[in-house]
């Protein structure tokens, strides 16, 4: 296991293979708030090409946020599970953790 703040590097295959993974994750998220910061700072240590979902900037992904999580806090991340069920993450140290199990 890589210490926490090294760059994760990977093969091309390994990459290709965790990018296959990420496209079932989406990250609702803000550029200001700080927990979303901390979860940003992961998803790019761990080299995660996920899906980022700005809720000021796309009413949309707000929307979505709230009928599927319940609630509009963000970050949030949405984990779209094999049988097309959805998982909604909150709480950044909870989503950084899950991150570094799944991909670290």
């Amino acid at each position: 296991m890589q210490d926490n703040m090294d760059q994760v590097v990977r093969t091309p295959q390994e990459q290709a293979d965790v990018d296959q993974q990420c496209r079932n994750l989406a990250l609702y998220e803000y550029e200001s708030c700080p927990f979303c910061r901390r979860v940003l700072h992961e998803i790019e240590r761990l080299s995660l090409n996920i899906e980022l979902r700005n809720t000021r900037e796309d009413p949309t992904a707000r929307e979505e946020l709230r009928e599927g999580g319940g609630r509009t806090t963000v970050p949030c991340l949405r984990i779209t599970q094999e049988t097309g069920g959805a998982h909604w993450m909150y709480e950044s140290a909870d989503i950084a953790a899950w991150l570094r199990q799944q991909f670290g």
